[in-house]
């Protein structure tokens, strides 16, 4: 068995160690993560599947991917934007690494999938999928690159929240900002 998403960006159930073609759990709590943000963004998600006693959806978004069509029986294919596709299977075994770190031992049934394209549409497609009681991500870091990109393409959770009509909660990823302080300085 290998860690690489099959075409149809599933990828293996890093909880189980088996692959995922299984149907997605139903009345989910869902979390969008990223290689390297903090574990808080996890371990609420976590927190508030325990506390729904929901399954736990740790969804990677491989941005490097996009979505060619989906079949009716929902198998979704895809083609990468670049040739190089380590890059989203490096990203996806962090993703459940920091998963395995934060969830083993803790009461909550969880598994990792892969998906691909446009992060805020991913995942209102998989929420939708399985009519997901609540979506979890974490805020973007400060700073002027971040804040260029957010320009661009949107913060995901303003895009979540004006495509879908779940309940969605964003993790603060750092300290707050002082009302007084300048967030993204120049120079």
């Amino acid at each position: 068995m290998t860690d690489q998403p099959d075409p149809a960006g599933v990828a293996p159930d890093a909880h189980r160690g088996e692959r995922r073609e299984d149907p997605v759990p139903h009345r989910a709590v869902i979390v969008g993560a990223i290689p390297d943000q903090p574990t808080r963004v996890l371990k609420e998600a976590g927190r508030y599947a325990k506390l729904f006693g929901a399954p736990l959806i740790v969804a990677h978004v491989d941005v490097t991917r996009f979505v060619t069509y989906e079949d009716p029986d929902g198998y979704v294919h895809s083609a990468p934007i670049d040739l190089d596709l380590s890059a989203g299977e490096t990203q996806l075994a962090v993703v459940k690494d920091a998963a395995a770190s934060v969830f083993t031992g803790m009461d909550v049934d969880w598994s990792v999938r892969q998906l691909v394209g446009d992060p805020a549409l991913a995942l209102k497609h998989l929420a939708d999928t399985s009519d997901a009681r609540l979506i979890v991500v974490g805020t973007r870091r400060r700073g002027f690159g971040e804040s260029v990109r957010e320009f661009f393409t949107g913060s995901v959770a303003a895009r979540l929240a004006h495509r879908q009509a779940r309940p969605i909660l964003v993790v603060p990823l750092e300290e707050p900002a002082r009302d007084d302080e300048e967030l993204w300085p120049e120079g």
